[in-house]
């Protein structure tokens, strides 16, 4: 079953033929205990030289840990503890093409009448063993889940790869059913579409036990793909060799948006009837009520209370511009210092971004400035990446702006170079928290807030939606003036990214006033916003990128150079697909180079 669940995930991504995949396994067992060894001994001949050639897959690579038991004395007694034996596999493959992968998302944009279709990898059987539901009621079980028949495997993973070649759209959604069963799956995939769905099991609970039939957790997987496909989606995996008998249509999904209903029926009978928030709500409060001991209880709130509330409609694109091809690169394209300091990471991606916009990108580390061997005035620009710069200290940019101000060699060349009106800035995460410190050196900046920890307390790792803000300095921004007014997806990740200000507001309304507020946090309906998690980090008014009147100084604290392309953004929309491969935030930097034009 490990082997199985890891290639019945990996069937989500399109990786041409399966024989290219190859496994990690990680066998744990307590050898010296009698009988252990043995036991070993017939997993790995069972997976190593039976289930693994009939798939075709290879295992080149693996860890043992051999010494999974403990004996000590306590109280005068001998004690021991033991690990069960255990196998952990890692699948991993090279991909094909990353916009065809699929996810567990339910769809209902498509303009037609879907379906869910119930791939049944276990010939019928509904072994309850270790399954999650057991372990709900202090149980066991006799008989657990196994691969039935590796060569049904062996041709569902085919058939998902020949779709890809066929028509990588037939399908819509994807999701397993090997971990925590149907019911499981079926809720999770409605969760993520944030839908509802009508399930029947007539077809599929042959031995008329429901309840097993739902919280099996036997190999299997669900699939969404419109009505009028079905024909195309079973021919492809009847060609492959899969058995018509084992595919079965199970239900559909509503097709209103707002209709969130999830019901089950069995020989025409409701046996069970909720609606996706009360479900997903059940789902999350184990997490929730960890969550309010652990982080902020008020943020947690508000996340939980996310579930229920019909207005989240999550991620959009509203976009003011199009894409656009930049001209033949030029003999001497302008260079690009990209600035890092020990801990730094996020430095290859910015250099990659700044490079593919038709800039020279240099790798600057803070100690050829500091030494003397690099000098600024070399540069047109200056950009100061993500990470954890002085990563032990609170406020780890204040640090990092201390080795400029504290350095007399530093500091002038940084002086110089934010004072010159050729040259371009910008600051992201740990970067953005560095030149709020330096704003005392930076032309306009004096009411710029510094970057505090996040109102969570906890690191924020996030897709969230921002708003380039329409104002008259945004319009005139070396990278932002072709995008103001737009409100899209950005990649977030920081633990201090809430802005502060330091005279009970005035400095915010002085900022604000200025038009120097570069981007900010909203919500589902286009609206600033200071709720978590649309909010990770608790800013006032949303607040999250700030400039200087001039637009040449840019600091933000998400991470737009990690999704300039289309494939790096966690989600976008089909419509999205005509700008080949171009991510919206690509602009940012296309418009930088065209400023240096």
């Amino acid at each position: 079953m490990a082997v199985a669940e890891s290639l019945t995930n990996l069937a989500a991504a399109f990786v041409g033929c399966m024989s290219r995949v190859k496994l990690s396994a990680n066998w744990m067992c307590a050898a010296s205990k009698e009988g252990e060894g043995a036991g070993l001994y017939e997993a790995v001949k069972a997976i190593g030289m039976d289930l693994c050639p009939k798939l075709g897959i290879g295992i080149p690579v693996g860890k043992d840990s051999m010494s999974m038991s403990m004996k000590w004395s306590q109280d005068g007694e001998r004690r021991e503890v033991s690990s069960p034996l255990s196998l952990i596999v890692t699948a991993f493959a090279p991909i094909e093409n990353v916009r065809v992968t699929w996810t567990p998302q339910l769809r209902t944009d498509v303009g037609e009448a879907t379906v869910l279709v119930f791939f049944d990898l276990a010939p019928g059987n509904e072994r309850l063993g270790g399954s999650a539901l057991a372990q709900v009621f202090k149980e066991i079980g006799s008989e657990a889940p196994d691969v039935q028949d590796p060569s049904l495997l062996k041709s569902f993973l085919s058939g998902c790869q020949s779709i890809r070649r066929s028509d990588p759209r037939l399908v819509l959604a994807y999701h397993d059913r090997s971990d925590g069963g149907l019911f499981t799956t079926l809720v999770e995939m409605c969760f993520a579409g944030r839908v509802g769905a009508e399930i029947s099991l007539t077809t599929v609970s042959l031995l008329g036990d429901p309840i097993s039939t739902l919280f099996n957790e036997e190999l299997g997987a669900v699939l969404q793909v419109r009505q009028s496909q079905l024909g195309p989606l079973t021919s492809a995996f009847t060609s492959a060799g899969f058995p018509l008998t084992a595919i079965h249509v199970i239900g559909k999904v509503n097709e209103s948006r707002g209709d969130d209903s999830f019901v089950i029926t069995h020989d025409s009978t409701r046996i069970f009837s909720s609606t996706r928030q009360i479900l997903q709500r059940t789902w999350a409060e184990t997490s929730y009520r960890m969550q309010c001991l652990r982080d902020n209880t008020l943020a947690a709130t508000e996340e939980y209370e996310f579930i229920g509330d019909p207005l989240h409609t999550g991620l959009f694109y509203e976009l003011t511009f199009q894409p656009k091809i930049l001209p033949e690169p030029s003999l001497l394209p302008p260079k690009v210092a990209i600035l890092r300091e020990q801990g730094v990471n996020g430095h290859m991606e910015m250099a990659w971004a700044f490079t593919a916009a038709g800039f020279d990108a240099i790798d600057v580390h803070m100690s050829d400035i500091l030494s003397g061997e690099t000098n600024l005035r070399e540069f047109r620009g200056l950009a100061a990446c993500g990470g954890f710069s002085y990563g032990d200290v609170l406020g780890a940019g204040r640090g990092w702006a201390h080795s400029i101000i504290l350095n007399d060699i530093a500091r002038a060349q940084f002086v110089e170079f934010f004072r010159n009106e050729r040259t371009f800035t910008l600051g992201v995460c740990n970067g953005c928290q560095l030149l709020s410190y330096l704003k005392d050196i930076i032309p306009g900046a004096q009411d710029w807030p510094t970057f505090k920890t996040n109102r969570s307390e906890r690191f924020e790792s996030r897709t969230s939606m921002v708003e380039i803000v329409n104002e008259s300095v945004a319009r005139s921004s070396v990278f932002l003036r072709d995008m103001v007014g737009s409100k899209l997806p950005v990649a977030v990740a920081h633990g201090e990214g809430r802005a502060s200000f330091s005279h009970g507001g005035d400095d915010k309304k002085a900022l604000e006033l200025q038009g120097l507020v570069a981007l900010r946090y909203i919500d589902s309906q286009g609206a600033p916003t200071e709720r978590y998690p649309l909010n990770p980090n608790g800013s006032p008014g949303g607040i999250t990128g700030i400039h200087t009147p001039d637009g040449r100084i840019l600091a933000i604290m998400p991470h737009p150079e990690r999704v300039t392309t289309l494939e790096s953004n966690s989600w976008y929309p089909p419509s999205l697909e005509s700008w080949k491969g171009m991510g919206p935030w690509f602009r940012m930097f296309q418009s930088a180079r065209q400023w240096c034009s």
